[in-house]
């Protein structure tokens, strides 16, 4: 195993360097003003402090936050981020199901989670897609490419010959959306080593 990691450390160096080196969103503060990302378009935060329950509204150039008076950032964060979560797992089922009838392929679960260093992930034996809660902020082909990036590997668990030939075959244009995606830039990470 150790000989195995010596001959890819060249490899996770470049990997390293890359994560590093991607342009990464400034920390939120939660408070009015900010930019905030929905579908790839840029919305200003409103924090609106009433005494309810929290709730997200999409307004034309605005994402209002209404919280009770005295919500901590902490706690902003987290209701904005259950808002993205909930989105997605609205904009998920419509997609899976249309690359499902072209691929032939069933998605017998899908989920969202944060996620530091991928996009999404699959696990062919189980049927079971994840993507990165992140992408509720990104364009909508992006959120669509890893869509089908992942249920590919239902078909070729490894990104060999086939694979890309499979993402030629039900996405032409994955190239394109993949180097979009991977341009622009992602949470901000304070990695803590």
């Amino acid at each position: 195993m150790r000989a195995y990691i010596i001959t890819k450390l060249p490899w996770i160096r470049k990997q390293q360097q890359k994560l590093q080196a991607q342009v990464r969103e400034a920390p939120r503060d939660m408070v009015g003003g900010e930019s905030h990302y929905f579908n790839g378009q840029r919305y200003l935060l409103e924090i609106v402090e009433r005494d309810s329950p929290p709730v997200v509204d999409l307004g034309h150039h605005t994402i209002t936050l209404y919280v009770r008076p005295g919500t901590d950032p902490d706690k902003r964060l987290a209701i904005l981020r259950e808002w993205y979560r909930a989105k997605l797992k609205e904009r998920l089922p419509p997609i899976i199901e249309h690359y499902e009838k072209l691929m032939g392929v069933k998605v017998a679960e899908f989920g969202v989670k944060q996620m530091k260093t991928k996009w999404g992930t699959c696990n062919p034996a189980a049927g079971r897609i994840w993507v990165n809660l992140e992408l509720a902020k990104k364009p909508a082909l992006c959120l669509e490419y890893i869509v089908v990036h992942e249920m590919v590997h239902l078909l070729e668990p490894s990104h060999n010959k086939r694979f890309k030939s499979l993402m030629e075959q039900y996405m032409p244009n994955w190239r394109g959306y993949r180097d979009e995606l991977n341009s622009l830039p992602v949470r901000y990470e304070d990695w803590g080593y």
